[in-house]
This record gives structure tokens, sequence and C-alpha cells, in this order.
């Protein structure tokens, strides 16, 4: 439900979510679980049964709690929305997720800071993924044209015996500005898995990403993927983590990274650390330009270099 004092405000956020992909009609539907924030202001929320949803405001942001209770599936994505429309400022998100032993439930988050030309976003989300349980969170991002925003997200997961977890992360519409991702994910036994970032950089754009899956139970198992575009003159800094500490635990680290333009810096490091004899981890990491072969096929079809090149990136970044 919107406060009316926020209504101006929701539909100014409603408009660049749409942008980005999202149906701002859901924020309204009472059988959706759903949480709207403009900077420091709470403008809307909505729960469900089983669903026990808690707010509240900082001096630069907001602090959320989402519990889930146990054994419940969630029919509906939960609807997490964060914006700012000022040029300038600073916005700090915190936000505790619990899910219920058996529980299931998809988040779909999208954070839009249309006007930022030095704004930064701090966000910090701990969860637990409890027994049986399973929960996947998508997080796209749509920033100014200036590359004026710079984000700092960190994910902390634990994932319980059983439970399984995805976590996925997109900023591939707008200029990146300065990013800074951190995902760090903990299994338990026969816990699973599979992080992703897929990221489009444009112009000066600058990108730090860290992945890690410690396996720490017995048959645990997990994937850290990560896909950039670099183009122009951005930079980018991939590291990918796997820490093989329990029997029969297997993890896989991937790194793609396709550059367009001279001034382009981009790498990325691997890195495996095994502490159990019966573990098993291995990694896959490539920098080049884009698919010869895929972009001679398109041009025979009648598409020139720049449309090709386009097509096999949203390809690989849809």
């Amino acid at each position: 439900m919107i406060e009316s004092s926020y209504e101006r405000e929701f539909r100014a956020i409603a408009n660049e979510y749409e942008r980005s992909g999202g149906n701002a009609s859901d924020f309204l539907r009472k059988d959706i679980v759903s949480i709207i924030v403009s900077g420091n202001k709470i403008i809307g929320r909505n729960t469900v049964e089983g669903v026990h949803l808690k707010a509240r405001e900082l001096d630069n942001g907001v602090e959320v709690w989402l519990d889930i209770d146990a054994g419940i599936v969630i029919e509906n994505p939960i609807h997490l929305c964060t914006g700012y429309l000022k040029p300038e400022g600073e916005q700090v998100v915190l936000i505790h997720n619990n899910i219920g032993e058996g529980s299931k439930a998809k988040f779909i988050s999208h954070c839009v800071f249309p006007s930022g030309k030095s704004f930064t976003h701090s966000m910090i989300a701990d969860t637990k993924v409890g027994k049986n349980a399973e929960m996947v969170y998508e997080d796209t991002h749509m920033h100014s044209k200036d590359g004026g925003v710079t984000v700092k997200a960190t994910y902390n997961t634990k994932v319980e015996e059983a439970g399984r977890f995805q976590n996925l992360f997109y900023l591939t519409k707008t200029r990146v500005g300065k990013l800074y991702v951190k995902m760090n994910v903990e299994l338990e036994k026969n816990a699973s898995a599979h992080i992703e970032s897929k990221v489009y950089e444009r112009e000066d754009d600058y990108l730090e990403i860290d992945e890690e899956l410690h396996l720490n139970g017995e048959g645990s198992s997990g994937i850290a993927k990560t896909t950039v575009f670099a183009t122009d003159s951005s930079k980018a800094k991939i590291i990918n983590k796997a820490y093989g500490n329990a029997p029969y635990s297997r993890g896989h680290i991937e790194c793609n990274e396709i550059i367009k333009g001279n001034s382009v810096e981009v790498g990325t490091v691997p890195e495996l650390y095994v502490k159990d004899e019966k573990a098993e981890l291995t990694h896959e990491a490539s920098i080049g330009r884009v698919n010869i072969k895929q972009m001679e096929t398109l041009m025979s079809k009648g598409l020139n270099e720049e449309e090709a090149t386009d097509l096999i990136i949203k390809g690989m970044l849809r």
C-alpha cells in the first residue's frame, strides 16, 4: 500500500522501475510481498500470511527484516524496489532475510538511480536459507547516464543442510559508474548455490567483483559465474574464489570478459583452495573479443559489424 503523501514520488520511481523491466502494478497487489524505498523513506509495503516484514528508517537509508515461516511456499515473487531520485547524496540499505526450513521464495529486487551525478548506494544483505529451503534473489540495477553513481553491494549468505540458493546480479542496460560487488556464500551438508553477475561497461565505468564459495559441508556444491562486456575506456577486476572444505564438495568458478576498445583494462583471477582430499574444484576463465565465427555468421545474414556485436552481447547478458 502506497502512502498518499508519497504518491508522486512513487510514480517517479515506478516509471524508472518499469524501464528496467519491472511491473510497478505488482506493488499494489494485496497478494504480493513488496517494499518500496525512496532515499531513507519507506513509501510503501505489503505482506502476506507466513511472511513477517519489518523496516525502519535510518538517517541516510533503511533497514529491513524479512522472515518467512517454515514450510511456506511463496507463489508470487517478493518485490523489493529501492530508488533515489536526487543527483547527489548517500543511501544505505541493510537487509536481513531469513528463509524458514522447507520454505520456497523468489525475490526480485530493482535499484533505480536515474539522476545520480555524485551519489553512493551501499547495500548489505545478510541471508539465511534454512534446511531444505529454496531461495532465488534476482537483483537488477538502473543507473544514470552520467556515470555518477557508485554502488557497493555486499551479499552474505548461509545455506543450511540441503538448502538451495541462487543470487543473480544484473547491470546491463545503463552506465555502471563505479560498482563494487561482493558475494560470500557458506554451504552446509548437501547445500547448493549458484551465484552469477552480468555487467555491461561503457565509457570510463569501473567494476570490481569478488565472489566466494565456501563449501563447508559434505556433498555441498556451488557455481560462481561472471560475465562482463567492457567497452571504451572501462576497467574491470574480477576475483572468483572457491574453498573445498569438506569431502565430496564440488565447486566451479567461471569468468568471461569480452572487450571492445583499445583503452579497456580488464583482469580476472580464479582462486581455488582445497582443505579436503575428496573435494573437487574447477575453474574456467577467458578474456577476448567477440567470437569471430558468430560475427561472420550474423554478418552473412545482412547485419553490419555493430549490429552483429550488439546481438551477440545481448545474448550473453540476457
